[in-house]
């Protein structure tokens, strides 16, 4: 290179860097814009009413405030009257027991469901599906509805039917609403029959995913269908069904429709689990203040149930 050359190319000012930071930001930025939307909504709906119950629970907010719109801040005065009330104490009992019961027969029996229908052929496994999707599909207050129709005392129809066997006597004016075991067997039935669908559909597609040469070589080997389905299809069904499980958990843990629409909490309180209490003690009493803290406290027990489930997930190698 001449000495010319290199002279010029000293004294040429250097190239202008390229405008590419403004349009990176502005291209980084664009995914923010697209989720805001669904981000106010997520706001509006979920995280505001959230705020607004854990400073409701911090304050006197009763049917005075409803009117008023006068209330003061209590401190931890609510949760301290809530862990000295011994009636939440027995409901959180209540509830607890209840929910084991419900999510025990429902997944044994979505299980069952499940299996069942890897046996049935093309035509009733279809038959079954579409049964299974109507149950699940129907509105539970509606289905709530139609249950307490059937265990009415005079006209029910399994009242009739229970005296047509002649085993329990005279059940005609049987009233299940009035009996703390037949309330909570009549409840007990009706959440099952609403869970059982969703459980055994979703355990059932799972199911199906199981590699057919493990429970082949299995049956060659001479192992027996308890010890397959024990040793194999649990082992591939176990992810499925600690999300099932976890789920069901949670939602028979905030149970309230079925319970106020068949029993209102009766007789007196032998039914009322948390989320009656909770309404009874914001709606019907009128402590908002104190049925905030309920809510508040529900929701913690939960938190901790999910942060178990998610532990298991983690410690077991699986994607959230």
């Amino acid at each position: 290179m001449s000495t010319a050359t290199a002279s010029r190319d000293a004294t040429r000012p250097p190239p202008a860097a390229p405008e590419a930071a403004p349009r990176a930001r502005r291209r980084d930025l664009t995914p923010l814009w697209l989720l805001s939307p669904a981000g106010l909504v997520l706001v509006a709906v979920t995280l505001a009413p959230i705020g607004f119950l854990v400073l409701t629970s911090f304050t006197n907010y009763n049917q005075r405030t409803l009117f008023t719109g006068a209330y003061r801040g209590v401190g931890l005065d609510q949760y301290a009257t809530l862990l000295a009330d011994p009636a939440f104490w027995a409901s959180l009992l209540r509830t607890v027991l209840f929910t084991a019961a419900m999510v025990a027969g429902s997944v044994l029996l979505g299980m069952g469901v499940s299996h069942l229908l890897t046996r049935l052929g093309r035509y009733w496994r279809y038959t079954v599906t579409i049964v299974l999707i109507v149950a699940w599909a129907m509105p539970n207050v509606a289905s709530s509805l139609v249950w307490n129709w059937l265990f009415q005392p005079g006209y029910g129809v399994l009242n009739w039917m229970l005296d047509e066997l002649r085993v329990f006597g005279d059940t005609t004016d049987l009233n299940w609403a009035q009996d703390p075991a037949l309330a909570y067997v009549s409840i007990w039935l009706l959440i099952v029959w609403q869970a059982v669908p969703f459980i055994a559909l979703t355990l059932n597609a799972a199911e199906t995913q199981v590699p057919a040469e493990y429970l082949e070589s299995a049956r060659l080997d001479g192992a027996r269908e308890c010890t397959v389905y024990r040793r194999i299809t649990l082992t591939f069904l176990r992810p499925t069904l600690l999300l099932v499980t976890i789920l069901s958990v949670i939602w028979d843990y905030n149970v309230f429709n079925q319970i106020w629409l068949v029993s209102r909490g009766g007789p007196g309180d032998a039914t009322a689990t948390l989320g009656v209490f909770t309404y009874k003690t914001a709606f019907v009493g009128f402590r908002i203040g104190q049925g905030a803290a309920i809510s508040v406290v529900t929701t913690l027990l939960l938190l901790g149930l999910t942060a178990v489930y998610i532990r298991n997930l983690l410690r077991a190698g699986e994607d959230l």
